[in-house]
């Protein structure tokens, strides 16, 4: 039994270059296929959303001199290009997915609808939400919780490099101390950087929770799908 029948599962683009600089490490995108697949194979209906900074992040390109506009549509355009690498590494594991798009790209990927989402995953398949929102001004994290909330998701899972959220960013300073559980409100006032506010407003008002974890050791999302006490848990 697992504790979640449906959930978003947003994974960082950071992390699938690996140890490169920059691009797809090819075994971590395997590593995270064959976790999805043990998921699938469990019943869970899994969405997925990619950020895209292992390839160009619209924000950093707006502080070089990139229009932000442009640079926002370099990103959603780096999401896709991601989505479609662990469609093929999912394919490539016997896994059957689909990439939908937030901006009309026929035929790289199909355009996004809710129906169309929800039978996708209904069908037992992986649906692929890329692209973002489809409009600038909007992180992935934003298009995480938008899309989890339109799938009516149980949880959104947020795979990250660290093992949950901590009082202060664990990789810079040896003291800080993790969460286990922690509520929106308190990630407000303490200022503390899980998601970007526009993001963590809409699962709050949605009450959509999250669970921040490292999705970079293996076997950890069929844990937290199985209800283990591992990262933190976000709630209303």
């Amino acid at each position: 039994m697992t504790t979640y029948k449906r959930v978003l599962l947003k994974l960082s683009g950071e992390s699938l270059m690996g140890d490169q600089a920059y691009g797809i490490d090819q075994e971590r995108l395997n590593d995270y296929a064959v976790q999805i697949k043990e998921a699938v194979a469990l019943g869970v209906q899994i969405g997925i959303v990619i950020g895209g900074g292992n390839i160009f992040r619209g924000l950093s390109g707006a502080a070089k001199g990139f229009d932000r506009v442009k640079g926002d549509q370099m990103g959603m355009l780096a999401t896709v290009i991601n989505s479609l690498a662990l469609n093929s590494a999912l394919t490539a594991n016997g896994v059957k997915s689909r990439v939908l798009t937030a901006i009309r790209m026929e035929p790289v990927g199909e355009f996004y609808s809710k129906d169309k989402a929800i039978e996708t995953l209904e069908r037992g398949e992986v649906a692929i939400f890329s692209a973002g929102t489809g409009n600038p001004y909007f992180t992935t994290d934003t298009g995480s919780s938008l899309r989890g909330i339109e799938i009516e998701a149980d949880a959104m899972l947020k795979g990250t490099r660290v093992d949950g959220i901590y009082t202060a960013d664990p990789e810079k300073d040896p003291t800080a101390t993790k969460f286990d559980r922690i509520s929106f409100d308190e990630i407000y006032h303490q200022g503390l950087k899980v998601m970007d506010l526009t993001a963590t407003t809409m699962c709050k008002e949605n009450n959509l929770p999250v669970v921040v974890f490292n999705m970079d050791k293996k076997g950890n999302l069929l844990k937290v799908l199985s209800g283990e006490d591992i990262g933190t848990l976000v709630h209303v």
